[in-house]
């Protein structure tokens, strides 16, 4: 028979051996931005937590006071070969097209129609607000939401074959994360549709519509039949690109952030206002490097131009995000790390 001193101490030290086998592994769990390699960016990001969530640092900020901001397309999501609303908008052209005869004839929803890329191009800016008025507006926000929501359950993106949600980035989602752990405010600050991001927003990426903004329409109550419903209106509220995104902070926001991150120079007049701020400041760019796991464009491209931006966060030392070095990883469905790629 086992003396039941001994039996205890044979216990103590199966805990002990499978506490030491485990620390590793806690110790694992606990890092913060897995999918980051240990780079600079991911060096710059948690010096700069840890910084401002110290009570002790002459940087601390008060929790009531982290406000962080981040483009969407490009930024948290990718936006390569199209923007991904436009292509939303595409579609619904398409599916809407047997009630509109009239558009078999009429540019640009006869390019869209007829896949013709070179007529749509043609068609610029003003054939763009065509689009999107047609697909965005003259309904209410209850039958908007249930066709972006629609889209995006069922549509593939043509390269990799994935929901358009899945086609986010694991780093950026880790840094919502950590920051939100860390009691910061993540807000979406974007140039797409503000109805379109809340269909997705607080399932893919943890933000609450009331923290959603983006480019929004002028839109009417209605109250007919005893039903009540919001119609949005053709006619352009607010352009949240450029520096329409300081504006719309400061607008419904009320507080400058302290972190904002971005991709492009539509992010530009963002971070500036971040970094106008006292004390210690945050800003980013996702610089897109990486030919093989994603896409590498930055000056010329007229999908996310960093062109004025990338200068100046060079010039002003904010940080940037290159996505073949720094991010171990891209996508969440994607395991394809940075070494495997060389």
């Amino acid at each position: 028979m086992t003396h039941p001193i001994a039996l205890h101490q044979r216990h103590g030290l199966k805990f002990l051996l499978t506490l030491v086998l485990c620390l590793p592994l806690l110790s694992f769990a606990a890092e913060p931005l897995p999918s980051w390699n240990d780079g600079s960016a991911k060096k710059h990001i948690i010096e700069f937590v840890q910084a401002v969530t110290d009570q002790s640092s002459k940087d601390f900020v008060k929790p009531e006071d982290r406000i962080a901001v981040f483009d969407n397309d490009g930024t948290l999501w990718s936006e390569q070969p199209m923007y991904f609303e436009f292509l939303f908008a595409l579609e619904e052209v398409k599916r809407t097209a047997p009630q509109h005869p009239e558009w078999k004839t009429t540019q640009p929803f006869q390019a869209v129609l007829e896949n013709d890329h070179k007529a749509l191009a043609a068609s610029g800016m003003e054939g763009f607000m065509k689009i999107f008025g047609a697909t965005h507006t003259g309904m209410t926000t209850e039958a908007f939401d249930d066709y972006a929501k629609t889209w995006l359950s069922q549509a593939k993106h043509p390269k990799t074959g994935k929901l358009f949600t899945e086609m986010v980035f694991q780093p950026m989602l880790e840094v919502l994360d950590y920051l939100r752990e860390q009691n910061f405010k993540t807000y979406i600050v974007s140039g797409g549709d503000t109805a379109f991001m809340r269909a997705f927003a607080e399932k893919v990426y943890g933000v609450p519509p009331e923290q959603v903004i983006g480019t929004t329409f002028v839109t009417a109550f209605q109250y007919k039949d005893g039903k009540a419903s919001i119609m949005r209106t053709p006619k352009l509220a607010h352009n949240d690109d450029g520096p329409g995104k300081p504006e719309s902070i400061d607008a419904v926001i009320g507080k400058r952030p302290i972190l904002a991150f971005g991709n492009s120079d539509g992010d530009l007049q963002m971070l500036q206002w971040t970094a106008a701020g006292p004390g210690k400041r945050f800003m980013g760019l996702v610089h897109h490097t990486d030919a093989k796991r994603e896409w590498a464009y930055d000056r010329k491209s007229d999908i996310g131009r960093l062109d004025k931006a990338l200068d100046e966060a060079n010039n002003r030392g904010w940080t940037v995000v290159d996505m073949a070095t720094e991010w171990r990883r891209i996508y969440p469905f994607d395991g394809t790390t940075t070494d495997q790629v060389k």
